[in-house]
């Protein structure tokens, strides 16, 4: 097959390997298996363990024609998904058949990487790749911040994993907090002795009604996501559940949100006698690169090589980059075509995966070049 043909098959098959997150081993080891088939060492570390997810990262080095090194990351996990994702093609677009996720978050960069060991480790690209596939990303970014990141010879690396058009180099992403509230009340018969009850949900009702949810500024959001409380209809509730978050491109602004956050819990609780446990904590840490830095000025090269108008631009989400970045690598995630990840409607063009090795292919002669 051409290796456009390739690329496409693979993913299908790739998205058709069942790999939710914490269960990811079939996806290791065929990702593995695919590696040393091609003559390549394979290192898995212990964060499978530690983490527990279904496998460790994994990490393969292809050595290059001349010195430096380069890293490109893609995470092997997906989202929960209850039935086997079947892939199709039509009109130059990869969906899933069923009711499921298609998977291309994050396999479409799987894919871009297993194509590069493929055509280096038969010729070798002018600086030696590290290809990096972590797991339990769809969790916190479990797999990244596990990773240790000196075992890297690269000055800097990519993360294929941004649903946007191509074209996007994420120069910011936020600090998120995850909050926990657990409201303790009294139960009662609702019918009987409502009186005697104290309602934890009324406590949490109140709680939410005393937060600032949604977009909070240009930076900054905050929601409530789930809350979960009660026994029975005709009981009082004596219990319920709150998990809350907040997000923003400044530390400081994240840290206010979620305290405002917790002020609300504490409020609601005293006002229907209920107690309340909150905890806070943060999941992952933002950071800010500069479109001068070494890694963003190739990334924005290499798009223009290819034909693309670069866009600098932050987002709301996070990535395995986050982890790196706060670990003192630098990292930087691209847009990689995909859309509507995370649910049944999940979509990638065939075009975007095969130019989204180019651009990876492009990448790597920048980086050689400067």
């Amino acid at each position: 097959m051409a290796d456009g043909d390739r690329i496409l098959d693979r993913f299908a098959r790739l998205c058709e390997t069942p790999s939710p997150v914490y269960a990811e081993r079939p996806m290791a080891d065929a990702v593995t298996a695919e590696l040393r088939g091609l003559g390549l060492d394979v290192e898995e570390d212990d964060a499978g363990e530690r983490i527990p997810a279904g496998a460790g990262n994994l990490l393969a080095r292809v050595p290059g024609s001349g010195e430096g090194w380069l890293m490109f990351c893609a995470h092997i996990d997906t989202v929960p998904h209850e039935e086997p994702i079947a892939v199709e093609l039509s009109d130059g677009v990869f969906r899933s058949r069923g009711e499921t996720i298609l998977g291309a978050d994050n396999k479409a960069a799987v894919t871009v990487l297993l194509e590069l060991a493929a055509r280096h480790a038969r010729d070798p690209a002018p600086v030696g790749l590290e290809l990096l596939f972590t797991v339990a990303e769809e969790d916190a970014l479990r797999g990244a911040k596990a990773f240790d990141v000196v075992k890297l010879r690269s000055p800097f690396g990519y993360v294929l994993d941004h649903a946007t058009p191509i074209g996007e180099v994420i120069t910011a992403a936020p600090t998120y907090k995850r909050l926990v509230a657990d409201f303790d009340g009294q139960e009662a018969h609702a019918g009987m002795r409502p009186e005697d009850g104290h309602s934890a949900i009324a406590a949490a009702a109140a709680a939410i009604a005393e937060m600032k949810l949604g977009r909070l500024d240009e930076e900054t959001t905050a929601n409530v996501g789930v809350i979960h409380g009660g026994s029975a209809s005709n009981v009082i509730p004596g219990q319920c559940r709150v998990e809350a978050e907040a997000r923003s491109l400044d530390d400081e602004r994240a840290a206010a949100v979620a305290g405002a956050m917790v002020e609300a819990c504490s409020f609601g609780a005293t006002e229907h006698g209920c107690d309340v446990d909150v905890s806070v904590e943060e999941l992952f840490r933002g950071y800010r690169q500069s479109e001068s830095s070494p890694a963003v000025a190739a990334a924005f090269a290499a798009l223009r090589s290819r034909g693309h108008e670069p866009r600098g631009a932050p987002t709301g989400g996070g990535s395995d980059a986050n982890a790196f970045v706060a670990a003192g690598f630098d990292c930087v995630n691209l847009a990689n075509g995909t859309e509507a990840n995370h649910t049944p409607q999940e979509s990638v063009a065939a075009a975007s995966i095969v130019e989204m090795y180019e651009i990876a292919e492009a990448l790597i002669a920048e980086v050689a070049a400067g």
